[in-house]
């Protein structure tokens, strides 16, 4: 904690619901809260590949404190119940690709938009009215298409925005996923002014470690590796040269659990989350990596770009750095090797990716 009293007493073992709590950040997120002694309620309908099993674990090493709804959050009905009682929630469940997002418009909008509307709404008739902390993205920020970058040998560059994107970077949400994420973020910050919640909105970068399980729609950095490691071939949309600010994930549940205790310092904020310009990893620099810690050469093709991808997008983390006194403490080259190790280790869970 940076200053003043934590809206949490310990002792009496603080309630949180975790949707999305079988996903990827999700289950760091829950693993971590068990460790300090919370109950854990997690909403997950168990859709993405691994949860079921993060559940799993989770509930045989804290059987007495980490329960399971298996439910959807676009079921107003399910989440009222799951929110009921709760000092904090955590939203992370959501519909995650770009690409499905296109095809399927109307599913997007109904899981990222109607529940986080849902959530809100559920937590807004709360007597004691639980925080909420919002897993956003850099997507809500479009193309960026006015943003100036340079081409070099293996990755772009901004030409002047060396600190990254601030906070203060116009919204453009380009594609259903941008435009689903971009309205759920808004309308969690707008619960904060408008009906007095104490919320928080961090729209993410890249972040990766175990056990997240990568797939070509999401999570590109964890895919390349575990399709490396299977010896599959990798498919690269655009150039290679694209570049993202990349965050190990005890890092950033690092800054959950500070944000969570500062809440009342915090509140109504939206945080910009990354490694920040220290951290940074074009496709093609990240094929060298894993090509140098493997010893073989990976097998790549490329096509064309997708909608919204952005050349380089860089997280200003400034503005968090600045209200919690916190900084990532993972580097590229000891976060990437941690989960190319973790993947070695069990390859056999991979084996039907």
């Amino acid at each position: 904690m940076i200053s003043g009293q934590s809206k949490f007493n310990r002792k009496l073992m603080p309630r949180a619901l975790i949707t999305g709590g079988g996903g990827f950040i999700g289950f760091n997120m829950a693993k971590k809260l068990l460790s300090q002694n919370w109950q854990i309620i997690i909403l997950d309908n168990l859709s993405r590949t691994g949860s079921d099993k993060n559940v799993r674990i989770l509930q045989q090493a804290y059987p007495n404190t980490c329960e399971l709804i298996n439910a959807d959050i676009r079921n107003e009905q399910e989440v009222r119940k799951a929110v009921e009682g709760v000092d904090f929630i955590y939203h992370f469940a959501g519909q995650v690709a770009v690409t499905t997002s296109v095809d399927n418009p109307r599913e997007d909008f109904e899981v990222n938009s109607m529940g986080t509307l849902n959530i809100l709404e559920a937590a807004k008739i709360q007597s004691n009215k639980p925080g909420i902390l919002y897993s956003s993205t850099n997507k809500v920020y479009g193309g960026m298409e006015n943003i100036q970058v340079e081409e070099k040998d293996n990755r772009y560059t901004y030409s002047s925005q060396k600190s990254g994107i601030s906070e203060s970077m116009n919204l453009d949400f380009h594609s259903p996923y941008g435009c689903s994420k971009g309205s759920a973020d808004q309308y969690v910050r707008d619960y904060s002014r408008i009906y007095g919640l104490q919320t928080l909105v961090f729209r993410n970068s890249c972040i990766y470690g175990p056990p997240q399980m990568g797939n070509e729609d999401q999570g590109w950095l964890a895919h390349f590796i575990i399709s490396a490691c299977l010896n599959k071939p990798i498919t690269i949309y655009g150039d290679g040269k694209q570049v993202r600010d990349v965050l190990f994930i005890d890092d950033l549940i690092d800054i959950y659990t500070t944000a969570t205790d500062n809440i009342n310092i915090v509140s109504g904020q939206i945080f910009n989350m990354g490694g920040g310009p220290k951290n940074t990893l074009s496709l093609l620099e990240l094929i060298s990596i894993i090509e140098e810690k493997l010893n073989y050469q990976v097998n790549i093709t490329f096509e064309d770009w997708r909608p919204g991808d952005q050349r380089v997008y860089i997280s200003n983390i400034g503005l968090v750095k600045s209200k919690l006194n916190w900084e990532p403490k993972v580097s590229v080259s000891e976060g990437t090797n941690n989960l190319i190790e973790w993947v070695l280790d069990n390859i056999s869970d991979f084996d039907n990716l």
